[in-house]
């Protein structure tokens, strides 16, 4: 076996607040320079020399994905208009195909049965992303968005991976592909509501999507600059209500909003403020009808940490109706609004959850939440298009049901089974089983840990394990199903996510309470949660490994420096470890809009001082580590290369022991990595069969 990489050391002096730190390795910073892809191209070929020995292995557990899964299948189809509206996947192809089928029988609301393997008669195939991806190494479909019509389809694509789209046009009617492209646009586009315009974003320097504009389908005419954000602070987008009367672009910082409306059938007009920003206050909104009149539904934080519900006229948002009160254990997601119901996303007890509210001729009827009869679940809404229809689409799964679609009859209450995703081979659902456990963290809190094994695995200690976290931007980690997932449970592993504060899992204190200066309870949560599991006879530390994306990398990076004899390995992908460095650096893609969450150490000594502490790159010290697998990509726009490049290379100079430490790094890809269904199965097994390799060599 031929040694590590070594990156050579080209000292740095950064200088904030009095402090001074020589930092080595931000020579790596420069994309460009032959060194810089050297260094990583050594990586990726000592991680493979490194790991030859799995090959089989990854080639296996690749098997056992693809061979649980239905490679020809089709979605429950969704209506809207004149049509049936599906995607499929086949057999072979990296990428699905979006189509539609017209509607038999307009009074008739139950989704066609369609075979997946037959031809399905008046189908058209809208967009097949296999063809799109043609001589590309990456591919990522952004927008696909139908105008109101039926007759319109805006796409974009990405082929590099760092989230710049081209938008493009095709009538429906002729399969035509228009003259009209747009370069650089970010995600998402919005018709109006005649099919006569599209509204897109576009990025700045900093890729924060600050401009949204007009374009006159089939006119040569420039675009028109609708609206530009120029505080740093804030993300604009652009989108419209479920009953397509309004145009809203939302702005958004982390911690406040604002919203603008514009009449859809007037896509020239002026956009208005609804409620102007107010720090610390966020807030979204959809229209409805109810008792007759036009009114938004608001759903905001305003004295209500957990988030109210509020119905305003439309002409007079400042006279308030409380739909919804906030409270201490419920926190208030997002809301679906139909013609007859709206349907409300909430949290609580860890859990994602949905009721729906009936419309009256009288106005609204009860919260009804709607129950789905397990321990540990997700559920949510998804696959409406129709403003007006009798039954509404629903979306449930948990770490033993497959991914399930249902249809929820409003009048009736009734739950229509649509489809429930199929897992090929000898699966049974029976031969597994999911637990909630409560850690206690240092300062006595209790932290939600969802768990899941198979029956019989033994509680001795002895099981392999693998623990999840993330604990940023108030995200959620749900209890999903996952077939790749069962390479692991089936070879005896315990799989467990550490619903650690910095999340949204218990609500809006969860997240301030693993934020700016209270940061650290997301790291000593994620540690208590090992150190529980391991007392519970679930794993030792001599098998448990940890794994985080993103800002979940961050956590793997932190939790390796406090508590390396916790953890037999870590996983860390696409890692925020050089925080402190990049939050340092206004210039760096999306710094600005990420002081409110981490706090700004460039003009605050004390945020400098307290990122200091725990920033992974900053914190490498002389003590013996678990294996690391650090994964990145090339053309990461939010997570950029460098930190985990940087990382590991402190990491080989400044450790002590021997274990395992790799760089993989995808040369054509971009936060999400690898595209393409085959390359991501062939992706997750490789990490796979590292955690497996890993979690025996105790």
């Amino acid at each position: 076996m031929s040694l590590p990489p070594v990156a050579k050391k080209e000292p740095l002096v950064r200088s904030h607040h009095g402090d001074a730190v020589v930092d080595e390795y931000e020579w790596l910073r420069d994309k460009e320079s032959p060194d810089t892809i050297a260094y990583l191209e050594a990586e990726n070929a000592y991680a493979e020399e490194q790991t030859a020995h799995l090959a089989e292995l990854r080639q296996t557990i690749f098997d056992e994905i693809k061979d649980r899964t239905e490679e020809t299948d089709l979605s429950v189809p969704s209506r809207h208009g004149d049509w049936w509206y599906y995607a499929r996947t086949l057999e072979g192809k990296q990428y699905g195909l979006r189509c539609r089928c017209p509607i038999d029988d307009k009074d008739d609301w139950t989704p066609p049965d369609l075979d997946a393997h037959s031809e399905i008669p008046g189908e058209q195939i809208l967009l097949d992303s296999n063809v799109e991806a043609e001589g590309h190494e990456f591919f990522s479909l952004g927008a696909f968005t139908i105008s109101v019509d039926g007759n319109w389809l805006a796409f974009s694509t990405d082929t590099r991976g760092d989230e710049r789209y081209t938008i493009r046009f095709r009538d429906l009617r002729t399969g035509d592909i228009l003259d009209d492209e747009i370069t650089g646009a970010s995600h998402g586009a919005t018709w109006s509501l005649t099919g006569s315009h599209v509204f897109y974003t576009t990025v700045d320097e900093a890729w924060r999507p600050n401009q949204i504009w007009r374009h006159a389908i089939g006119s040569a005419d420039d675009d028109v600059l609708v609206y530009e954000e120029t505080d740093e602070r804030f993300f604009a987008g652009v989108g419209s209500t479920q009953s397509d009367k309004y145009l809203v672009i939302g702005l958004s910082s982390k911690i406040t909003s604002e919203v603008h409306v514009l009449d859809a059938a007037d896509p020239e007009g002026a956009f208005r403020v609804v409620l102007p920003r107010t720090d610390g206050v966020e807030y979204t909104l959809e229209h409805a009808v109810i008792a007759g009149e036009d009114v938004f539904l608001i759903i905001h934080n305003d004295k209500a940490p957990n988030f109210e519900l509020i119905s305003v006229p439309v002409e007079d948002p400042t006279d308030r109706t409380i739909v919804i009160s906030g409270s201490e254990d419920t926190r208030l997601d997002d809301i679906d609004v139909f013609a007859r119901q709206i349907l409300v996303s909430f949290r609580r007890d860890a859990l994602a959850r949905v009721g729906i509210i009936r419309l009256t001729d009288d106005g609204l009827g009860p919260l009804t939440e709607i129950d789905f009869g397990e321990e540990l679940f997700t559920s949510g809404v998804g696959g409406n298009a129709e403003w007006d229809q009798p039954l509404v689409r629903l979306g449930y799964g948990s770490f033993v049901t497959p991914g399930t679609v249902y249809d929820y009859v409003v009048e009736t209450g009734e739950l229509i089974v649509r489809k429930q995703a199929v897992v090929l081979g000898d699966f049974n659902a029976d031969d597994y089983e999911q637990h909630r456990s409560w850690a206690t963290a240092p300062d006595g809190t209790l932290v939600p840990i969802s768990i899941v094994c198979k029956k019989g695995t033994p509680r001795d200690g002895t099981a392999p394990a693998l623990i999840y976290g993330y604990g940023s931007y108030e995200a959620s980690m749900d209890p999903g199903f996952g077939i790749a997932r069962l390479s692991l449970l089936d070879r005896g592993f315990v799989y467990a996510v550490a619903h650690v504060r910095g999340g949204g899992e218990m609500g809006r204190h969860w997240y301030d309470d693993g934020k700016m200066l209270n940061k650290r309870n997301t790291f000593t949560d994620f540690i208590a949660c090992a150190e529980h599991l391991v007392a519970e006879g679930w794993t030792s530390t001599q098998r448990l490994i940890a794994e985080g994306g993103s800002a979940g990398g961050l956590l793997m990076g932190a939790v390796a420096n406090l508590a390396p004899g916790a953890f037999q390995g870590i996983v860390a992908n696409v890692p925020f470890v050089d925080a402190l460095n990049s939050i340092l650096d206004p210039a760096l893609p999306l710094t600005v809009i990420e002081w409110d969450e981490w706090g700004n150490p460039l003009s605050d000594a004390d945020v400098y001082a307290y990122m200091k502490s725990y920033s992974p790159y900053e914190n490498v010290a002389a003590h013996d580590y678990p294996a690391i697998l650090a994964i990145t990509s090339l053309n990461d726009t939010r997570v950029l290369y460098v930190e985990p490049a940087k990382w590991v290379a402190k990491l080989r100079a400044t450790m002590t022991g021997d274990t395992q430490v790799l760089l993989k790094t995808e040369m054509n890809a971009g936060h999400g990595g690898v595209s393409g269904r085959y390359a991501s199965w062939h992706e997750r097994a490789w990490e796979l069969a590292w955690i497996i390799d890993t979690s025996t060599s105790g």
